[in-house]
């Protein structure tokens, strides 16, 4: 069941420093880092997307500060602000590393199950639910009509679930 507004937002607030920050190392200004937190909150209800967990969610805010971040350096061409690229990514290394994820034995047979989805498959997952695209998004981007996109991701879903139940039951 995708998370109602009032959750996401919760969840996006309860999260607000760490976006920030993320905004933050790559404007150097704290005014357009929270400028755009709030965008994203905005987003976040009126794009019309859908999270099905908090870790959806977070993944697909922290990757749209960083975007915004960068649009927002890109209208601002003649200042130099921010860190170098090199530190960017080693900073990011480091949150992607030490980012809370839900741990267990479910999560644990999950990720065995999509080590194990094929290559397009799981393109369209990621763009879905790591990137936070709308499913319209998702067929546009892949080329595909938005029916087939659902039918792959119902697939995808049944085939995971199923996976994940066989790696839970016991033999």
């Amino acid at each position: 069941m995708p998370l109602d507004h009032e959750t996401i937002l919760r969840q996006l607030f309860a999260a607000r420093q760490r976006l920030s920050a993320a905004a933050w190392l790559i404007v150097r200004d704290a005014q357009a880092a929270e400028d755009i937190f709030q965008n994203i909150a905005l987003k976040s209800v009126t794009r019309g997307a859908t999270f099905e967990h908090v870790g959806a969610l977070l993944s697909w805010a922290t990757v749209s500060a960083k975007r915004e971040a960068i649009d927002w350096l890109r209208k601002r061409k003649n200042e130099t602000l921010g860190l170098e690229p090199d530190v960017l990514d080693l900073l990011d290394h480091d949150w992607q590393t030490k980012t809370a994820q839900p741990e267990g034995a479910r999560m644990e047979a999950l990720r065995d199950c999509l080590a194990g989805v094929p290559a397009k498959s799981r393109e369209l997952l990621e763009l879905r639910y790591f990137e936070g695209r709308s499913c319209q998004e998702v067929a546009e981007r892949v080329g595909a009509g938005i029916d087939a996109i659902y039918q792959r991701l119902s697939r995808l879903h049944r085939q995971l679930k199923k996976c994940v139940d066989e790696r839970l039951s016991p033999a």
